[in-house]
């Protein structure tokens, strides 16, 4: 018949096959194959006169482009008097990227195309797995996850990842996955699904490159990580909180009196930093984490924005303000990439009919002063505004503490220490010191040294206040050497 012919050959077994594919297999003369290398192909009519791409295949091609060849040569047999019937191992909508291109294509052709459904690999898969695909399975091609960085969906749902065809691609998925599983959680690699040799292997993870019977049909079933693991369930939890069966607290929140606490959550992440506790920062990062959430659901509440308008903003602020990782610019070094973000920053204002708004508009008003001068002058700096090495810069403090020197009265020399002060930020830029931090620690260092003089007094029996200066400043000093 003319036009083109998409059939599903099923997972392997011929007793699985359909039996209308099976009716226009024995029907029809010619069969055009995806892949010869599939266990049914033993099974199909002798009247047959086989077609396969499997040279393609061996290639040397990306798959990229051998999934493109395919679908051209196709649509070319589709338009021929008797048209084509094109057959693939299992379904032809089911992890194959070739028969939704070539329908999709035809359409816009004008070719016809009729489907004969088969059973894909899912079915006999679960079968194998004794499991359901419900509520929420993630299906996911190996090639495809292991392109990535990151595994493309919760650790809250299970998951198959299908088609591992090889151990070198076992172990970039294991690669991939580890960055959010363990090493040791269990998973199981279910062999040739749908055939009378399926196999359920269980092993570890960090394993699963060493499993000798990974095969074309191989695919990886990923349980959850666990029901409180993934981004998906802590929306779902806070949108819980707000809920009329939720927190009476939480739903009195609104973003103003959320303020203090966005602050307060801020100052402790920044504390486990100072302190390099792993284990703080974690907690203090699910608590800042807990904040931003709770914002997006209360704004999502007011019809303001929701968390996937947020993902999408940054998203798309990410990929455009990184064109030499995202698309085809090149630049040579740090330096570089920030010139360019200046540049893409002023086009984003400019696009926002923003053009004359300064470039140290979107710097916070709120932030704690040395921080905002030290954004200030990170900023003018990257369009030029600078020293030309750091010798201007102690020049310039100098100068300022000059000046500090000769005021003439209160409010010039409390002008004088400002300027002071932003040349002292200054000089922690050009050395590539945050101030903020540097103060901070230079805050610890302090109380700890003077907790120290404080301990001596006591264990002499003396308030602090009876110690004279020269004895706190031998005991200071004595406190610099251990702190």
């Amino acid at each position: 018949m003319p036009g083109i012919t998409l059939l599903g050959l099923g997972p392997g077994d011929p007793q699985l096959m359909t039996r209308q594919a099976w009716e226009v297999l024995q029907s029809c003369r010619e069969l055009y194959l995806r892949t010869s290398h599939h266990p049914v192909v033993t099974s199909l009519p002798d009247s047959l006169q086989i077609h396969a791409f499997d040279s393609l295949f061996d290639s040397g091609l990306s798959i990229e482009m051998v999934c493109f060849q395919i679908v051209e040569q196709v649509l070319a047999l589709g338009q021929r008097p008797q048209g084509v019937i094109y057959a693939v191992p299992g379904h032809p909508y089911v992890a194959e990227d070739t028969s939704p291109e070539i329908a999709r294509r035809a359409q816009a052709l004008g070719i016809s195309v009729r489907v004969v459904e088969g059973l894909s690999f899912l079915e006999p898969t679960f079968t194998a797995l004794g499991l359901t695909p419900l509520p929420h399975t993630a299906v996911v091609d190996a090639l495809t996850l292991a392109a990535g960085h990151m595994p493309p969906f919760p650790t809250s749902a299970p998951a198959i990842i299908a088609q591992l065809h090889s151990r070198v691609l076992a172990t970039q998925i294991k690669q991939a996955l580890m960055s959010l599983y363990p090493g040791e959680h269990n998973v199981q690699l279910v062999h040739a699904a749908g055939t009378p040799q399926v196999m359920v292997e269980l092993l570890a993870l960090q394993d699963i490159d060493r499993s000798e019977r990974i095969a074309a049909t191989t695919s990886l079933y990923l349980p959850p990580l666990g029901p409180t693991t993934s981004f998906e369930a802590f929306l779902e939890i806070i949108a819980h909180l707000r809920a009329p069966d939720g927190c009476p607290w939480d739903r009195e929140q609104t973003h103003q009196t959320l303020r203090t606490h966005l602050l307060e959550e801020t100052y402790e992440v920044l504390a486990a930093l100072d302190e390099n506790d792993s284990q703080a920062m974690r907690e203090e990062f699910g608590d800042l984490l807990l904040q931003v959430v709770l914002h997006a659901q209360i704004a999502s509440e007011y019809g303001e924005f929701n968390m996937a308008e947020i993902l999408h903003s940054i998203h798309t602020k990410i990929v455009s303000r990184h064109p030499h990782v995202f698309g085809d610019l090149e630049v040579k070094d740090a330096q570089g990439v920030l010139r360019n973000w200046e540049r893409l920053k002023a086009e984003e204002r400019a696009a926002n009919g923003k053009a004359e708004a300064s470039l140290l508009d979107g710097v916070g008003s709120t932030l704690p002063a040395l921080l905002q001068a030290e954004q200030y002058q990170r900023r003018a700096a990257h369009v030029g505004f600078d020293w030309p090495d750091v010798q201007g810069v102690l020049d310039k403090l100098e100068e300022e503490l000059q000046e500090v020197h000769a005021a003439r009265d209160g409010f010039e020399r409390y002008n004088e220490i400002g300027d002071l002060l932003f040349a002292v930020v200054n000089l922690a830029r050009w050395y590539k010191i945050e101030p903020e931090s540097a103060l901070r620690e230079a805050n610890r260092r302090f109380r700890l040294r003077f907790g120290y003089i404080e301990r001596q007094a006591r264990e002499q029996g003396r308030a602090i206040t009876d110690l004279s200066l020269d004895e706190m400043e031998a005991l200071w000093q004595a406190a610099k050497r251990q702190v």
